[in-house]
C-alpha cells in the first residue's frame, strides 16, 4: 500500500487524538511511569517509552476484539 506521507503515524481518525493522549497518561500512570505533562517524553528512557507504547496498543486490539465481538453474536 502506497503512502505518500513521510510518517507512517499518522491517524486515520484524525478526532480519536484526544482520546489516545489521554490514554497515554493513564497507561503511564498505571505502569508508575511519571509522563511529563507537557507531552515531552525525550527524558523518559526507551524501555519506559515502549512500555507505553506497547500497552496503548494492547489496549487498542483489545477495544476491537470486543467491538468486533459484538457485531458478530
Amino acid at each position: 500500500m502506497a503512502n505518500n506521507n513521510s510518517s507512517s503515524n499518522n491517524l486515520v481518525v484524525k478526532q480519536a487524538s484526544g482520546a489516545l493522549e489521554q490514554m497515554k497518561y493513564e497507561i503511564a500512570q498505571e505502569l508508575g511511569i511519571s509522563f511529563p505533562q507537557d507531552g515531552y517524553a525525550g527524558n523518559l528512557t526507551s524501555y519506559e517509552n515502549g512500555s507505553i507504547g506497547g500497552y496503548i496498543t494492547k489496549r487498542l486490539v483489545t477495544l476491537a476484539e470486543q467491538q468486533l465481538a459484538g457485531q458478530f453474536k
